[in-house]
């Protein structure tokens, strides 16, 4: 029997818990399973996870399919229909080991998810084929943005104890990972439910003096309005805090943030990435929008556009929206989906055209290069670096930038 296969869709949170089941499941010895990881962030993300489950089982029939992940904890009857899969997972049932040994007999095993009060840091050793590090220091959200179905998936936020992440870098980087991710749903609510409510700033400020050997440290998505003094402080003179910001941004349009519930309204973002920008130059911001949110009139998505520029985004995430069931926004006046998509197509245009702009201005720079692969890797800001020659992944190299090509760097190592 082969050993047991995980499929991860989604976010940096699902490519660390998969990390986490896989070494329950070697524990328990299961084999010859494959184990879905699945996102719910889309009604595309879950059709996508069934898709390949489906293809899964019939290229290997004699594999068991575990099923877990957002998707499974919001609609686990939904899988539990589909006869190809043998057992269905919750978010937290997944994370404890007594699920993956044998002999359990419920096929289904999916609780409440708003019980869960605290989140203990399962500690990994590294990331399966991965040269960068992710590590969970918060999950689950207390906001209900009209469009998200994420807290149903995930529960209400609970934080990492700072000396469980503290010790969890400590120990990828003494396994030689030079490069960490912070991670979580909602990162910036970070210590919010913790004894004196310390802040993300705090938390980072302390990774930094507690690991001294730690390389590289990134962030996760933001939400901007959340981020405390502290945290500006470090993002704009630590150096060793990456220079890329991804924003959790959405729309551009105040009226329509304010039908997404969100808490911040478009001067605060512009006012947030010139700040930084002016105290930290090298920086690059990257964003989630989406297009064609329900009621949305040209002119509004014309402020998304607009946006793009004003914060100076590098890298664009675009999302044509997609009705969740469940959400408030579900029950809006809908945009015909042509619109959705013919937007959804000029943001990623706009995205295209500031990412060949910031790729073009790096030619002839050099950078530091953490390599992923043996000929690529990403640089400080996050651009993807081809090399012409063959190197060692894991390792931070020093490039001259010859070129760009499409969404890429091309560079050779620096004398």
């Amino acid at each position: 029997m082969s050993e047991s296969e995980f499929v991860t869709f989604g976010c940096r949170l699902n490519t660390y818990e998969s990390e986490v089941m896989r070494g329950h499941a070697a524990k328990a010895g299961l084999k010859d399973a494959i184990v879905f990881n699945t996102c719910a962030v889309t009604a595309e993300a879950t059709r996508q996870a069934r898709q390949a489950i489906r293809k899964a089982h019939k290229d290997r029939p004699e594999a068991k399919i575990i099923v877990t992940g957002c998707a499974a904890q919001t609609t686990p009857e939904m899988f539990a229909a589909m006869p190809e899969v043998a057992m269905v997972l919750g978010n937290e049932e997944k994370l404890q080991a007594l699920n993956w040994l044998p002999g359990a007999n419920d096929r289904v095993r999916v609780s409440e998810i708003m019980s869960p009060r605290k989140n203990h840091l399962h500690m990994i050793e590294g990331l399966t084929e991965r040269t960068r590090a992710f590590v969970q220091v918060q999950n689950g959200c207390d906001h209900r943005c009209t469009f998200c179905i994420i807290p149903f998936g995930r529960g209400n936020s609970r934080s990492v104890q700072i000396h469980e992440a503290v010790e969890q870098v400590r120990r990828l980087v003494a396994n030689g990972y030079a490069e960490v991710v912070l991670s979580g749903v909602d990162i910036t609510s970070w210590g919010a439910d913790l004894e004196g409510a310390p802040k993300l700033g705090a938390l980072v400020s302390r990774i930094l003096k507690d690991v001294p050997d730690l390389k590289r440290l990134r962030l996760s998505s933001i939400d901007s309005i959340e981020a405390d003094p502290e945290l500006m402080d470090v993002m704009a003179d630590e150096m060793r805090l990456m220079p890329h910001i991804h924003l959790s941004l959405q729309s551009g349009d105040n009226m329509i943030l304010k039908r997404m519930k969100r808490r911040h309204a478009r001067e605060d973002s512009i006012a947030f990435c010139h700040e930084l920008k002016s105290r930290r130059p090298d920086i690059v911001f990257g964003a989630d929008i989406i297009a064609g949110f329900p009621t949305e009139t040209e002119a509004m998505f014309e402020n998304s556009l607009k946006i793009v520029d004003e914060c100076g985004l590098t890298y664009l995430h675009v999302f044509p929206f997609s009705p969740r069931p469940e959400t408030p926004a579900a029950r809006m006046p809908q945009l015909d989906k042509p619109v959705i998509r013919e937007r959804a197509q000029r943001l990623r245009a706009k995205g295209d055209e500031r990412l060949f702009r910031f790729l073009n201005n790096s030619i002839g720079a050099t950078q530091r290069v953490l390599v992923e692969t043996q000929n690529s890797g990403r640089n400080e800001q996050f651009a993807q670096v081809k090399f012409t020659q063959s190197l060692s992944p894991g390792a931070i190299v020093k490039a001259h930038v010859t070129g760009a090509a499409g969404t890429y760097l091309e560079a050779r190592l620096a004398a």
